[in-house]
């Protein structure tokens, strides 16, 4: 099957806004989101928001599944860091290789940063392509004020 990774455009808001809810609502994310919250995720990803990037994943069936990739810099690693934030494939196109290629290709683009995400334990099929990948476990609390 060919996968085409590519930016999210303003005519791709709305599917992927849907994937966002089924994301979001899944045991893969700890939080729900919101629609107001969806919305502003995508806007970000395609205005000239240095910090934030969203792409597709795209079939001949249409779009399949995106991600978002957050920019900030670690003082612990000394380097850029890139957060992969969101990472949703639809049921139809998993096992594909999907999420293999997005994250060889995200590698591929910042060669010079490190890679971080949060996972859910029990998102086991992302649990298992992110060690594939060759990422480790670290262990920290974290704590957020809203």
């Amino acid at each position: 099957m060919d996968i085409t990774i590519r930016p999210i455009t303003t005519a791709d808001c709305e599917a992927v806004i849907e994937m966002m809810k089924v994301f979001y609502a899944s045991d893969a994310v700890s939080t729900n989101g919101s629609q107001e919250i969806f919305e502003a995720d995508v806007k970000n990803c395609i205005s000239e928001n240095p910090c934030l990037e969203g792409y597709v994943f795209e079939t001949e069936k249409g779009i399949e599944g995106y991600a978002m990739v957050a920019k900030s810099f670690s003082t612990e690693f000394g380097k850029p860091c890139k957060w992969i934030e969101d990472l949703y494939i639809k049921e139809s196109l998993r096992g594909s290789g999907a999420g293999t290629k997005f994250m060889k290709y995200i590698e591929t683009k910042y060669p010079d940063s490190i890679f971080r995400l949060e996972v859910e334990e029990e998102n086991t099929g992302a649990v298992r392509l992110y060690e594939k990948m060759g990422y480790t476990r670290i262990y920290y609390e974290e704590m957020v004020k809203l």
